[in-house]
């Protein structure tokens, strides 16, 4: 985390970090110290989840709340979470800013002893472009760490009141964004993850494209009835649901005037019908060989069984 000759130059410290990684002796040793959730030293890059303030975590809302400098994403963070929990903050909207000013904004403030949060969206692993300024201040000097937040297809299932994977009907969920200005088309794999059938395939920052991107998976033979759900502003006061299928939907938000924060859901799991009761709950954890006799060793096997099938299934 030292600094170097190349300490100002953020593409100089992101290119370094790369280059450590790739070497497996150079593996930053916080990796096996700390794990989510762990309180640690330097600039905590916090989700601050989808919008309503009461999803942000209990974690986040401690650092925030105790912070001199929030560092925040502009409208893409409720307005009203930054008036109930960085009052006595001073607040920074990193709208229009690139690394070179970001950067000694927070570095400078972090080395005058001030608490400093850099509060991101959703979750920062998803479409947070966190890393690089993370790198970018490890640089120079300034340790930084994750704080976990909830993404806005979580608070979009939750709006629809189903899951995201469903038994014998999605296996699999794809986070993804389809072609545009920062995606060529060969990168976009919309229509591949949509044509396995069994995935629930998650459009991030594609509310603009939702009508070209059906098109798309028309154009490619995809089942124009496929069901599709739009949730607009997922867990804020407007929010707004649109549902349809891949035939219908990108009339139907063109019809409601959104181009930007929606997160769209396609498949079946969408509409939360036609899944299969699931073997977790269907005798599979009472089954075993001491599961009739009653005795003290089969009901802890049983009930370790079913402990460890509910965690996975909650993964």
């Amino acid at each position: 985390m030292s600094g170097s000759e190349d300490e100002n130059d953020p593409q100089a410290a992101i290119d370094a970090a790369g280059e450590r990684r790739l070497d497996e002796r150079e593996r930053d040793s916080r990796v096996y110290e700390h794990s989510a959730g762990d309180e640690q030293e330097g600039i905590p890059f916090i989700g601050a989840g989808p919008g309503d303030p009461r999803l942000l975590t209990v974690a986040g809302r401690e650092l925030v709340e105790a912070a001199d400098l929030v560092v925040h994403a502009g409208s893409l963070v409720n307005s009203e979470l930054l008036d109930r929990y960085c009052a006595d903050a001073r607040t920074v909207n990193s709208v229009g800013k690139d690394l070179e000013e970001l950067v000694p904004l927070m570095h400078e403030a972090y080395e005058d002893g001030d608490r400093v949060v850099r509060l991101h969206s959703g979750d920062p692993a998803i479409y947070g472009a966190a890393l690089e300024q993370m790198d970018a201040l490890e640089g120079e000097g300034v340790p930084t760490y994750f704080v976990p937040g909830v993404t806005s297809a979580f608070a979009a299932s939750a709006t629809l009141r189903t899951q995201l994977t469903l038994n014998e009907v999605a296996n699999h969920v794809a986070f993804t964004r389809p072609q545009g200005r920062t995606l060529s088309a060969e990168e976009d794999h919309i229509g591949e993850f949509v044509g396995m059938g069994d995935v629930t395939t998650c459009i991030y920052l594609g509310t603009h494209a939702v009508g070209e991107t059906m098109e798309r998976l028309l154009a490619e033979g995809h089942d124009p009835e496929t069901p599709v759900a739009v949730v607009y502003h997922a867990s804020w006061p407007d929010e707004d649901v649109i549902e349809g299928t891949i035939e219908t939907i990108g009339e139907r938000v063109e019809e409601a005037g959104y181009r930007a924060s929606a997160l769209v859901i396609i498949g079946d799991a969408a509409t939360g019908a036609g899944y299969e009761r699931s073997y977790l709950y269907d005798g599979w954890a009472n089954r075993g060989s001491n599961a009739e006799s009653g005795d003290d060793a089969g009901e802890t096997d049983t009930d370790s069984a079913a402990g460890t099938a509910e965690t996975e299934a909650d993964d």
